[in-house]
């Protein structure tokens, strides 16, 4: 991808097509996500990646399934992931970190336990928590990141403040939003926004494919 190799810089024209591009993901939140209460959550979703062939006519779960596709899935939640250099460049890993420990304090999350599942999974209603960060001196685990990252899960009502409070301190990172809707490709290549310069993703890792799905196995990379 282009920039990978440039040295980092943030301009205002930039930050605000940033803050323009994050706003456009909260109006898919809106116009997706009309209720952050479980129980009125989709059937297919509360019953953890029901798909065609595991129903039974006489279900009346299953008439769900079916209602929606990956062109119009419903958005349960979001990730926030910060991008950076790691390996042998302390420094840059050094303030990636800080900003970790900074977004943690701003948002209340130093009490809050890491988040315990799959990155693949949606996670309707969920609280806002940071997935553990792996060792950044080690090498890439696979896909779907090409480099060195941690991320955030943020419930659809708090997308607006943090996305807006991280491009404003991302500093020389780069950060990746996107949705969690079941559909990984989707939310990963058509409806997901880069802060700063743009990486490639590796889709070949993705596991589900369609709404509401939750990996039924642990997923061979750690993040999605």
């Amino acid at each position: 991808s282009s920039g990978i190799n440039a040295e980092y810089g943030d301009t205002h024209p930039a930050m605000t097509r940033q803050f323009v591009l994050c706003v456009a993901l909260v109006g898919l939140a809106v116009a997706h996500y009309t209720a952050h209460d479980w129980g009125s959550m989709p059937m297919a979703v509360q019953k953890r990646g029901l798909i065609a062939e595991d129903c039974d006519d006489k279900d009346p779960l299953c008439k769900h399934v079916g209602v929606e596709t990956c062109d119009n899935a419903t958005i349960y939640s979001y990730h926030i992931h910060v991008l950076f250099w790691g390996n042998n460049n302390k420094e840059r890993i050094s303030s990636a970190f800080k900003l970790r420990d900074a977004f943690i304090e701003k948002f209340n999350l130093k009490d809050v336990d890491e988040c315990e599942f799959s990155q693949g999974d949606p996670q309707p209603g969920h609280a806002m928590c940071a997935f553990k960060a792996d060792d950044p001196h080690a090498p890439i685990f696979g896909g779907p990141f090409l480099t060195q990252q941690y991320a955030f899960f943020i419930p659809p009502a708090q997308l607006t403040e943090t996305s807006a409070w991280m491009l404003q301190h991302k500093g020389e990172h780069d950060v990746f939003i996107h949705p969690n809707s079941g559909c990984e490709a989707n939310d990963h290549l058509k409806w997901s926004v880069f802060g700063g310069h743009s990486w490639q993703i590796d889709a070949s890792v993705f596991n589900c494919d369609y709404p509401g799905c939750r990996p039924k196995k642990p997923s061979p990379w750690p993040w999605s």
